[in-house]
């Protein structure tokens, strides 16, 4: 409802049979967070999480929608159909997933609340990281502050992810962090699936 505040979108060759925007919650609905797209036996989504950065009553409304997105994540995975959902979760996981972790132990997107939640769905949900179970290495990030030399310096955060079902996520090929253009604070994050629809 607010111009040029968040958005996500979706881009596809295959038309779906169904465009959900929203995950129900007039709070978030309301801010563009959401958008799924649904074939018989796979949804894809985008997201956008709030950022936590900018104030406490910012990191109060993302904690809001990390716990009405969980039960949504649950209802998503037992619906049939695999999940491959996408897009600025504004949280680092591991202390791999940022350059300068000790520094940012009590700030949004490191701290232990927040990893822990991103922490449940790995290992209690059954979500996969697909970029992480492809790519192992240190210092592949997607987000760097617009202050000082981040990007120069690759002083990031990897907070974009691909969160997938197991089944899919077996048939993930390749990963790539898009950085030859730099158009933004976040850089993409793709994934190639070898999933017939």
């Amino acid at each position: 409802e607010k111009k040029g505040y968040s958005g996500v979108g979706l881009y596809t060759r295959h038309k779906p049979e169904r465009v959900i925007i929203g995950f129900g919650n007039d709070e978030f609905d309301a801010e563009g967070r959401y958008v799924e797209v649904q074939y018989p036996h796979l949804a894809v989504i985008s997201v956008y999480v709030p950022s936590g950065s900018s104030s406490e009553e910012r990191q109060m409304a993302k904690f809001r929608f990390m716990e009405a997105f969980l039960p949504h994540l649950l209802e998503l995975k037992a619906s049939g159909r695999e999940i491959v959902l996408c897009g600025d979760v504004n949280i680092a996981h591991k202390e791999i997933d940022i350059k300068n972790w000790k520094g940012n132990l009590k700030n949004s997107g490191f701290l232990p609340e927040e990893r822990a939640w991103i922490g449940e769905l790995f290992d209690n949900h059954g979500y996969v990281d697909v970029f992480r179970q492809l790519d192992p290495r240190p210092e592949q990030y997607t987000w760097w502050s617009n202050r000082g030399q981040a990007y120069a310096k690759n002083v990031g955060w990897r907070i974009d992810y691909h969160l997938t079902t197991a089944k899919i996520a077996a048939t993930a090929r390749a990963t790539s962090i898009y950085k030859d253009e730099k158009f933004s604070d976040h850089a993409p994050l793709s994934i190639d699936y070898d999933f017939p629809l």
